[in-house]
């Protein structure tokens, strides 16, 4: 049992394949929004990718895919971008989409111009370019549309029609049991009946050297030769003839790339040797592929029974990926005696260097994490483990350590035959003794985990330990322990950061620079020239290596870089390889690099390896970005698409505007990105971002300025999008509003112009009627003045006489009681006078004129049958006297008065309710 199991343990790892790939990048259907089949590709002169889905025509910009439904809702299978017609046939069905001026294709049927020649119950499968002509086949038809005339000629075969091909301006197309027709002079002529066009299929053809070479579906390459058909004779031949081919192309730089109907993808050089595979273990998407194209960056896409794969054969990249979890994430890579050695977190693994096709083979010994690989002078490949250190000779391994965690080896200056190994728990001795190496002694007085360290001329040890910061152990002779361990506190502790020997120097690199050790002043130092290369960087990771050619290595976010000396100044200087850490996908602070050969590298990942030859990396080649939609959406969530010109005019407040753009791009490790600033909002440009869209919401009213850049790797495009667009005023203030307004104003100036005439005209004539009441108040205050001095007067008067009367009166009844004395009668007649005297009332009646003159007239008016006693006992009535003050003034008694009273009333005619002196008030 257990002999079985290790077996079956030597036969998983023994068989991992090694083929180093092209990078492909995937597209699923969700992501295109089509159907699984791809059946055709095509690109137009923006590099847009065109292919025929079953659901339809999908069209790809490098950023988003649209799809566009069947014309008859049959399944699309031919396209081919002509000039700048996207040309397409389907079921009983065929035309082509032109872009409208929103950036959206539309559709145009040329069925209707077919005319007497129809199309029933047939595909088309293939579309071609012909000269002015426009070549459509179907399984029993060749349809030649006229892109001039607009007319077409037509070419039927009653046996099916497996393809046609265009070769040097020349129509060559197949027949089901005839063979291979040309068509010259207007007409088909059979010129290949061999046996093997007539039993088998014609996949494609080629002029090989001047020969006319076909290539078979089941049979493999032919060559016309003397008028019969040979088998070509390359080395390929045979293994393809092994395989059920479905299409093929023929690249620019001759190579052959087919497509098989269950076994991926086949490569064969120009050279007719066969390259490498890719089928769905090692990467590609599905097995069955039914179309291929070369792209204008030779690319290959692949349009696959189940999604589209887009191959970048010309990228200096090259991918080992380990699809099936044996190999595990790499951790150090190492050439050693032409072989390639990857340690892995599952241990392990090597091949021969030469040889791309022999599978890895696992050093049995070895399962479990590898930290590292050190070549010693080419004679010995010592392995750094978490179980241990061992000795690697090919497949085997003999442990030396069983101390755990061996992170790394240095070796001792002048001291070839010994090596520090840092480990978890500190340092230890290797040393080279009787043709191997053993564990001499750990180094006392240290026992942090020592993964990056260095050693000087001085016998100092740095140690980094990520979490406690750097230390200096200043180390006895024999390094067998340390006498002193130092902090150094210039140096920050720094995750993500490392130790490395350059160029004689030891470098400290952490997010805030680049450091070196002086020994002279005991201290790292900032290093300035090389911080200042690595400055505006994003810095993610601190790992620095240096490989057998003398460059630095290191690695940011974005990308990959080198750092090397001019050769004239020994000035520093920096070169980028944009590969942004997303993408090659190595492991965060155990990034590593070994070179293979000239200027090719090999790159840890977390599932295999990449490989990048420096010298196929092109940086003459030029971008360019599009603007591709303009859309608003409004507040009500309908959107509709706007025309894609200079300039354009956008209402106020009507939701959101956004603008799409891309930069038609399809190499898997080139990151595009963007930047955006819109004039009139901010001057600033936009972060850097993969967002192939920009969007403003309910915008101010304005003129603005969209300006969009795009960037490949560290590359910028060749142009910048400008649109020009305003945002309209809102109609409140659009200059219709405002002439209403300003009409508005104008009628409410005149409106308050008149109000505050009128305001003033009133607070005007208020003024003068209160100026005139304000005289009239004074001429009635000094008009009651004299009044109340008249009635003063009066009142005295009326007083006077009363008295006096009274006076009178009394002296008479005095008088009276003596009437003994004859003058006692004359003094009585003339008191009598005096009371009867009328000048009494003149003097009364003058004086009470003057304080009512009108009540007088008015009462004679009212009443004009009164008489002058009438008149005077109404006077002493309005100054509201009694019948005891009026009997004096009467020279009558109190009751002679009541009964003028009561006569009075009677002539003015007064009921017996009504009081005679308010009646008399009241005049």
């Amino acid at each position: 049992m257990r002999h079985f199991i290790f077996i079956l343990f030597l036969h998983v790892f023994l068989m991992i394949p090694a083929q180093e790939l092209p990078p492909i990048e995937k597209f699923t259907a969700s992501d295109y929004g089509g159907d699984n089949q791809n059946w055709m590709i095509s690109q137009n002169e923006d590099n847009y990718i065109y292919a025929a889905n079953n659901k339809g025509l999908l069209e790809y910009n490098g950023s988003n895919w649209v799809a566009y439904p069947s014309p008859n809702n049959t399944i699309l299978r031919a396209v081919n971008v002509i000039d700048d017609r996207i040309y397409t046939g389907c079921y009983e069905e065929f035309g082509y989409w032109l872009k409208d001026e929103k950036g959206l294709l539309n559709y145009t049927s040329l069925i209707p111009k077919l005319k007497e020649a129809s199309i029933n119950d047939d595909q088309i499968w293939n579309i071609l370019d012909f000269n002015e002509w426009v070549l459509f086949q179907s399984s029993h038809a060749l349809y030649f549309y006229n892109k001039k005339t607009e007319h077409f000629k037509t070419i039927t075969s009653e046996q099916i029609i497996y393809k046609v091909f265009n070769i040097n301006d020349l129509i060559y197309y197949h027949v089901a049991n005839e063979g291979i027709y040309l068509i010259k002079d207007g007409q088909p002529k059979l010129i290949i009946d061999d046996a093997v066009v007539v039993e088998d299929r014609v996949i494609n053809m080629f002029f090989v050297d001047d020969v006319l070479t076909i290539l078979t579906r089941n049979t493999g390459f032919f060559q016309l030769n003397n008028n019969q058909l040979e088998p070509w004779g390359i080395l390929a031949n045979e293994r393809i003839k092994k395989l059920n081919i479905f299409n093929s192309i023929r690249l620019e730089d001759n190579s052959f790339v087919i497509g098989t109907i269950s076994n991926g993808i086949i490569k064969i050089n120009n050279k007719g040797e066969f390259d490498y595979t890719i089928n769905q273990k090692l990467g590609l998407s599905n097995n069955t592929v039914l179309a291929l194209f070369e792209d204008t960056n030779h690319n290959v896409w692949a349009g696959l029974d189940n999604g589209i794969n887009c191959i970048n054969m010309t990228s200096p990249i090259r991918t080992f990926i380990d699809y099936e979890g044996v190999l595990g994430t790499v951790y150090s890579t190492i050439i050693f005696k032409d072989l390639l050695y990857v340690g892995t977190n599952q241990g392990l693994f090597y091949r021969s260097l030469k040889s791309v096709d022999e599978p890895f083979s696992f050093v049995k010994g070895t399962a479990g994490q590898v930290w590292s690989l050190y070549n010693h002078n080419n004679e010995s490949l010592i392995c750094g483990h978490h179980l241990g250190t061992f000795i690697v000779d090919k497949d085997e391994v003999e442990k030396i350590s069983s101390d755990l965690g061996a992170w790394n080896f240095k070796r001792i200056p002048n001291h070839d035959n010994l090596l520090i190994q840092g480990n978890y728990d500190g340092l230890y001795v290797l040393e080279h003794k009787n043709n191997t190496w053993e564990v001499r002694n750990k180094i006392e007085n240290f026992k942090n985990s020592s993964r990056f360290f260095e050693i000087n001329a001085s016998n100092q040890i740095m140690v980094n330990h990520e979490y406690k910061g750097v230390f200096v152990l200043n180390m006895n002779s024999d390094f067998t322990q340390t006498l002193e361990v130092v902090d150094v506190p210039e140096l920050t502790i720094g995750n993500s950061s490392s130790l490395e020997s350059y160029q004689g120097d030891i470098l400290y690199t952490s997010k805030n620079g680049i450091f070196n050790y002086k020994e002279a002043e005991h201290k790292f130092v900032e290093n300035s020239a090389l911080t200042d290369l690595i400055t505006s960087k994003n810095f993610t990771s601190g790992k620095m290596v240096v490989d057998q050619t003398g460059k630095l290595w290191l690695f940011f976010k974005n990308n990959i870089s080198y750092i090397t000396n001019d050769n004239l100044t020994n000035i520093p200087q920096i070169t980028d390889i944009a590969i942004p850490s997303d993408l090659r996908k190595g492991v965060l602070g155990f990034e590593n690099l070994q070179h293979i050969e000239n200027e090719k590298y090999i790159l840890g990942t977390v599932n295999g390896y990449l490989t990048l030859d420096l010298a196929n990396i092109e940086t003459n080649n030029t971008y360019s970005i599009h603007l591709n939609t303009i859309m608003r959406k409004d507040v009500d969530g309908s959107s509709n698409y706007l025309p894609l010109t200079e300039s354009g005019s956008f209402e106020h407040e009507k939701g959101i505007v956004s603008f799409g753009f891309s930069v038609p791009e399809y190499n898997k490790f080139q990151d595009v990105s963007y930047s955006y600033k819109i004039e009139g909002l901010s001057d600033k440009w936009s972060e850097w971002s993969h967002v192939s869209s920009v969007q403003f919401e309910n915008l101010s009213f304005g003129d603005y300025t969209l300006e969009v850049k795009g960037k490949v790797g560290n590359q910028l495009t060749e142009n910048s999008i400008v649109y020009h667009f305003e945002v309209n005023r809102p109609w409140y203030i659009s200059n219709l509003a405002i002439i209403l307004y300003m009409l508005i104003l104008v009628g409410i100036a005149f409106l308050v112009n008149k109000v505050y005439k009128f305001y003033y005209e009133r607070i005007l004539k208020h003024e003068h009627i209160k100026s005139e009441r304000a005289l009239i108040q004074i001429k009635n205050e000094k008009l009651n003045q004299d009044i109340e001095g008249k009635n003063r007067e009066l009142v005295i008067s009326t007083m006077s006489i009363i008295k006096k009367n009274e006076l009178l009166n009394k002296i008479k009844k005095e008088l009276k009681r003596t009437r003994n004395n004859k003058d006692i009668e004359s003094a009585i007649d003339l008191i009598d006078t005096n009371l009867n005297n009328n000048k009494d009332w003149k003097f009364f009646k003058e004086a009470f004129n003057n304080a009512d003159k009108d009540f007088m007239d008015k009462i004679k008016a009212t009443h004009p049958d009164l008489t002058p006693n009438d008149l005077k006992f109404c006077a002493y009535l309005r100054l509201n006297l009694s019948s005891k003050e009026m009997a004096p003034l009467l020279n009558i008694s109190i009751k002679s008065v009541e009964t003028k009273r009561y006569r009075l009333r009677k002539r003015l005619q007064l009921d017996h309710d009504d009081s005679l002196v308010n009646y008399i008030l009241k005049f």
